[in-house]
């Protein structure tokens, strides 16, 4: 999900976007404020095809997560983020490379001992972002699809 604001402010989406429409509305009834119009803010605005309905939201949000697209383009989008084109001559190809600060973890930070040179690295990731952990060294497999059978060996 990107901002408005900023081409360079990329989001990813939490799992209760697919799972859980509590979260789009705003049953403790919680004081949001208001809008720069006056309007109260209460519950998230859905989009029209939503019809107003968190939980057609969330359906039609886990459709499109489960569908043959997306599982055919996931692994790939999982080999850039987490996996072997994160770093190094593969994401080279892919044109996958960031700033080298992104790629800092907190072990790194807490090894500068310079203080201001610490805090000015702190505040460039918190501007710019960090990297995940890179946890896969080979390509991601594909989702098999749901009419094969797997049989146990027991």
């Amino acid at each position: 999900m990107c901002s408005r604001t900023s081409p360079t402010e990329v989001k990813e989406l939490t799992p209760e976007w697919y799972s859980d429409p509590a979260f789009l509305t705003n049953q403790q009834q919680f004081n949001l404020g208001s809008t720069v119009d006056g309007q109260q803010i209460t519950d998230v605005i859905l989009p029209p095809w939503a019809d107003n309905n968190a939980d057609k939201f969330i359906q039609v949000m886990r459709n499109a997560l489960e569908s043959d697209v997306c599982s055919a383009t996931l692994p790939a989008w999982i080999d850039l983020i987490f996996g072997f084109k994160q770093k190094g001559i593969e994401a080279q190809k892919a044109n996958n490379l960031f700033y080298h600060l992104t790629y800092y973890e907190p072990e790194d930070l807490a090894r500068i001992e310079d203080e201001d040179l610490r805090t000015e690295v702190e505040l460039h990731i918190a501007d710019f972002g960090h990297c995940p952990l890179h946890l896969f060294s080979h390509p991601h497999p594909q989702r098999k699809p749901d009419n094969v059978v797997t049989q146990s060996k027991g």
